[in-house]
């Protein structure tokens, strides 16, 4: 038996699932999520909690299994508690403005600001010129959002510029040696 699988996923106060054929829906404070069961995994509320078991014992529906628990672990804590991401901003003259919850502008060393559009479930905060907080209650969203902001200009290794996550270490190379 899957060792992440088989443990039981705690329901926390104001979360409620609705378990049907192939689907599973958790609702929450934050909102409300979907996953599609694949067809070898089955799941059941027993109290408050959701337990994850699955048809056989092949590879597949093995791996499929913990991915399965691990899934809907995700959102429920996003539908309770959300999740967040914080990006920093290192160079001369980089810097993020806010244009609204779901809409940012970076100045990151190109001719041209960089407009980026948030998609549907994603807020963005801006506590400072040079750092981002992305805001959702999709766990693999949040993750994808700040990962596309991050590409936008990754750390160089030379002096250390661009967009990196909070407590990133940047691994820095020596310059060129003078004569």
């Amino acid at each position: 038996m899957s060792r992440v699988g088989k443990s039981p996923i705690p329901l926390p106060a104001g979360v409620s699932v609705s378990v049907a054929p192939g689907e599973v829906t958790v609702s929450g404070p934050k909102g409300t999520l979907q996953h599609r069961l694949p067809k070898v995994i089955a799941v059941q509320q027993e109290g408050d909690s959701l337990v994850v078991t699955r048809a056989d014992d092949e590879r597949e529906s093995r791996a499929l299994h913990g991915l399965t628990r691990a899934l809907l672990n995700n959102m429920v804590t996003g539908v309770h508690m959300g999740y967040r991401k914080d990006l920093e901003i290192v160079g001369v003259g980089y810097r993020a403005t806010a244009k609204g919850p779901g809409s940012l502008e970076l100045q990151l060393g190109f001719s041209h600001p960089v407009s980026v559009q948030a998609p549907e479930g994603i807020t963005f905060e801006v506590p400072s010129q040079t750092a981002i907080r992305v805001l959702g209650i999709d766990k693999q969203a949040v993750g994808q959002v700040a990962a596309q902001i991050r590409a936008l200009r990754k750390p160089e290794p030379y002096k250390g510029k661009g967009i990196r996550y909070a407590g990133e270490y940047v691994r820095r190379k020596a310059g060129k040696a003078a004569k």
